[in-house]
């Protein structure tokens, strides 16, 4: 493991002289210049009117509205999905849609997107009009059925666009061709909200909510959905995304909140007073997933429409017993995965560049996790395959830096015709499927394009930090001065440190999390707990070591009314001073 320090240079950049100098490094580590770039108000968003198609949607939607025409909405079996169709259906509802279902498509009977199968289903409403939510950029066929049958498609998605676009009425993407909107980060729920802010100005331009005596919608009241599927979608953060989710959270915190959200909080046991990004991340997100997963994200959905905290309570705990069996299920499959991984080391002495792994029994909803924590561990591309109903390979794939995981698809599919059945995604995480009988020729196509394009040194995992901190640094003061500077995420990390300890106590709790009381070499006496989750078991506790370099993130920890300082020990190894 290596460990290394982000580059700054405050000579470069021009913030308030009252900005905490600390954190005035860690922003310009991670790009940020100036004070403008850490404005997280509604109004620094750059304007909907810059998304390529927003007008045609607007005026497609306007239409349907006034001749109340049945639309149904078509989402993503991911948290995600689920945000972007509770918020369409909700924001839709309040500015005077009357005919509105949502529809989201079994992985397992259906696929992603919207097949010309989800067509069918959807005619079921009698629809004029269909409005994808977190997918429809690849849907080719599904959109040109719809037209078939006099149905008008409108695509808002945020994946990355192949060659050909669907013929659809509209396409909000900002990644489509030609788009100027300057955020290509937004999650689909994002994408939705931009659609839903557009729709509401031109209906206010044109006195519709007067004219109706309707109270116009406030949009800010949907942001804590925004939010939680921004994050849970793990999108870069950059300003936009910052500012949606970081409005997100101030409402949760303030109580004004769906109940949905507001029970999933209570199964997780998490204060919303005290709700940061990564608890929506961590604690909420894969709640949500787990539906989509297992079974139906439809049961999520509703989590999120219902006004009633009782019938939310009762949905977030099925949501809660959902993820405990997909964690069931996810350890068990890394089980069997880790056992893939020795005859692999076995036959060739060391790991591929890439990791492809197949059982027939496993899990289509899971294997992603798999493939997520396989990369975690051994730091390279990895894509697991799980057998679908229909006999073809399911594959869900997450990458490392220097590999555009999305782009390594493209490549191989156009390499090798007929090899790929479809494919899509992100620069980091990608679906596909193929036939069976060519996986032997995917596993040696994907490995070779890989071993093009990284090198020996990009599979070496590194810990990057923000440097050393001062005794008088580690502190309640420092700990929530940058609990409050994010929002923190992807591609805008938390601040991690990294520092010498002299090790006071050491045992084990649970089954492999390490429980620590630390001090600094220059203040000894000053005890200050820590924990090491998953800690490497071959190597702690060892109560013959007395100093440890430690990687680790400054936490707040809470009980029973109580706070207190406590370091989140990311990584750590024997030391024998400075």
């Amino acid at each position: 493991m290596q460990i290394h320090t982000r580059a700054f240079n405050l000579d470069d950049a021009d913030f308030s002289s009252e900005l905490d100098p600390l954190l005035q490094r860690i922003y310009q580590s991670r790009g940020i210049n100036n004070q403008l770039a850490l404005d997280r108000q509604l109004s620094c968003l750059p304007a909907p009117s810059l998304l390529s198609g927003m007008t045609e949607a607007v005026e497609r939607l306007i239409t349907a509205l006034q001749q109340d025409q049945q639309i149904v909405i078509v989402g993503d079996f991911d948290a995600d999905g689920a945000t972007s169709s509770a918020l369409m259906m909700l924001a839709l509802r309040a500015m005077g849609f009357q005919r509105l279902e949502f529809l989201v498509p079994n992985r397992f009977d259906y696929g992603y997107g919207l097949t010309p199968e989800i067509v069918d289903l959807a005619t079921q409403y009698k629809p004029q009009l269909i409005v994808t939510v977190d997918n429809g950029i690849s849907s080719i066929e599904g959109v040109a059925h719809a037209a078939d049958l006099n149905i008008d498609v409108i695509v808002t998605d945020h994946h990355l666009p192949g060659k050909t676009l669907p013929a659809a009425w509209a396409i909000i993407n900002p990644n489509q061709p030609g788009c100027v909107f300057p955020s290509k980060n937004l999650a689909g729920v994002g994408v939705a909200f931009y659609l839903l802010s557009g729709l509401r100005k031109t209906l206010r331009d044109i006195g519709w909510f007067t004219d109706n005596g309707m109270e116009e919608p406030n949009m800010a009241a949907w942001l804590d959905l925004v939010a939680l599927g921004t994050v849970a979608d793990v999108v870069p953060l950059d300003q936009v995304n910052r500012a949606l989710v970081h409005q997100g959270l101030m409402r949760i915190r303030s109580g004004r909140c769906r109940p949905g959200i507001q029970a999933l909080l209570r199964i997780a046991g998490k204060n919303p007073k005290r709700l940061v990004a990564t608890d929506l991340g961590f604690a909420i997100g894969p709640r949500l997933n787990a539906a989509g997963r297992l079974d139906d994200i439809s049961l999520g959905i509703q989590c999120l429409l219902t006004d009633d905290l009782n019938e939310a309570m009762q949905t977030a705990e099925s949501l809660d017993q959902l993820n405990k069996d997909r964690r069931s299920i996810e350890q068990s499959m890394q089980q069997e995965a880790m056992m893939e991984l020795d005859k692999l080391t076995l036959d060739s002495e060391r790991l591929p560049s890439a990791l492809c792994l197949f059982r027939p029994d496993w899990h289509q909803g899971v294997v992603g996790l798999v493939a997520s924590r396989l990369k975690e561990k051994h730091h390279r591309p990895v894509v697991a395959f799980a057998r679908a109903d229909d006999g073809s390979l399911k594959g869900s794939s997450r990458s490392i830096p220097g590999l555009h995981i999305r782009d390594a698809m493209d490549a191989v599919a156009t390499q090798n015709p007929g090899l790929i059945s479809k494919f899509g995604g992100h620069a980091m995480a990608a679906g596909l499927t193929l036939e069976e009988k060519n996986l032997t020729w995917f596993v040696e196509a994907f490995q070779a394009h890989v071993e093009k394009v990284l090198n020996p040194e990009d599979l070496n995992a590194k810990i990057i930090t923000d440097g050393n901190l001062i005794s008088d640094q580690i502190s309640m003061y420092t700990a929530e001065n940058l609990r409050e500077a994010g929002p923190w995420g992807q591609q805008f990390p938390e601040p991690c440190f990294e520092g010498i300890f002299l090790i006071n106590q050491q045992r084990v709790v649970g089954e492999n999390h390490l429980k620590l009381v630390l001090s600094h070499p220059s203040a000894p006496k000053l005890s200050i707990d820590a924990i090491y989750f998953n800690m490497d078991v071959e190597q702690w506790p060892n109560n013959e070591i007395q100093q440890a370099r430690c990687v680790y993130r400054l936490d707040i920890n809470e009980f029973r009314g109580q706070q207190k300082l406590q370091l989140l020990v990311q990584y750590m190894m024997p030391a024998t001073g400075d």
